[in-house]
């Protein structure tokens, strides 16, 4: 029998079936700052890295700003309004286009209301920015999954995340999860993107939720343009909704998410292997998630690191790093033994 380190051995060797691979850049830029005011810990890290924005920005003709909105009645779960004033702030003389504010509440106004966006950009006189539900507006592509039959799903992801000239920010947050061990930026981007209804779709096992994430991830990140983490506040224990706060006092910054996302595991003190939707987006060349390749502009890790405590069934999640029952039929079993034809007799 294999040991539980040889089958995370085994598991981390397999490449990814029927996705291709592909290289990213050599090199990712990570901004991390720490300070006592959420709003000026986001925009210092946007300044951090203003070169690797500008060029990018400077194409598009319209932002979007995806909010994290898991649980409008609980701020902690939620992108903070302040969050948004930083990045709003730094946008402000960089970008004189439209600025929308999205997420798949499916309730109209009233999720946005809650957490004090419409304050928020209140500020901004004579600039165009709106507050858009994603699943109220009702444009969509298809995107197929697989369910817990491993038959393909369709799920509707919200157009808008799908426009070559938008130019697309990620405001997310440092949380535990309760069925991905954590969640960031990817996270936010990919289960953000489906109307609200579609959601549960992605929950197909803790095998094939990783699997259903890495297939969105690859069709929605050639339009990805800026990762924000904010981590003034982040949450531990029964993520991503019912938590409890960790003061972190961070922020985190790139234009590679799962760079970011890397960076933010390590300040939240979590295996970084244990997140296998990254490790299989780094796998297929969506972002760097190997540290060596990644630099950070501002404070250490270890200055910031906090040790996360995670949902309490953490283990049950870590399920898929471990071999499925084999279907018969299958040409690849255990050890790569053959399943679709009877077993050989013992040798005389």
């Amino acid at each position: 029998m294999l040991t539980a380190a040889e089958l995370r051995a085994q598991s981390a060797a397999i490449p990814v079936a029927s996705v291709p691979a592909g290289e990213f850049k050599s090199r990712s830029a990570v901004a991390l700052t720490s300070g006592g005011e959420r709003r000026k810990n986001v925009y210092e890290a946007l300044v951090r890295i203003d070169d690797q924005i500008l060029p990018k920005l400077k194409t598009r003709k319209r932002v979007l700003i995806k909010a994290n909105g898991v649980s409008p009645s609980n701020q902690l779960a939620c992108t903070h309004p302040d969050a948004l004033r930083g990045i709003l702030v730094n946008l402000e003389p960089r970008f004189q286009g439209p600025i929308t504010i999205g997420e798949s509440f499916g309730n109209g106004s009233k999720g946005f209301a809650m957490l004090g966006y419409p304050e928020a950009i209140a500020g901004y006189k004579g600039r165009t920015i709106d507050l858009v539900d994603l699943t109220e507006e009702g444009k969509f592509i298809l995107q197929p999954l697989l369910d817990q039959d491993a038959h393909p799903v369709p799920v509707h992801l919200a157009a808008r995340f799908f426009d070559p000239e938008t130019f697309i920010i990620g405001a997310a947050m440092l949380k535990s999860h309760n069925y991905t061990v954590a969640t960031l930026s990817v996270k936010n981007m990919v289960v953000g993107a489906p109307f609200r209804r579609d959601k549960a779709l992605y929950h197909a096992g803790f095998h094939l939720i990783h699997y259903n994430m890495l297939v969105t991830a690859q069709a929605m990140q050639p339009y990805w343009s800026l990762a924000v983490i904010d981590g003034y506040e982040g949450m531990e224990g029964n993520g991503p909704a019912q938590g409890v706060p960790v003061p972190s006092r961070l922020a985190i910054a790139s234009t590679d998410f799962v760079a970011a996302d890397r960076v933010g595991v390590e300040c939240m003190g979590i295996d970084p292997d244990w997140l296998g939707y990254l490790r299989y987006c780094a796998q297929v060349g969506l972002g760097n998630y190997d540290l060596a390749k990644i630099d950070i502009r501002g404070e250490m890790i270890a200055a910031v690191q906090k040790k996360y405590r995670l949902a309490g069934d953490v283990d049950r999640q870590l399920a898929w790093m471990q071999p499925l029952d084999v279907e018969d039929g299958s040409w690849i079993g255990p050890r790569g033994r053959r399943t679709d034809r009877p077993p050989a007799a013992p040798a005389k």
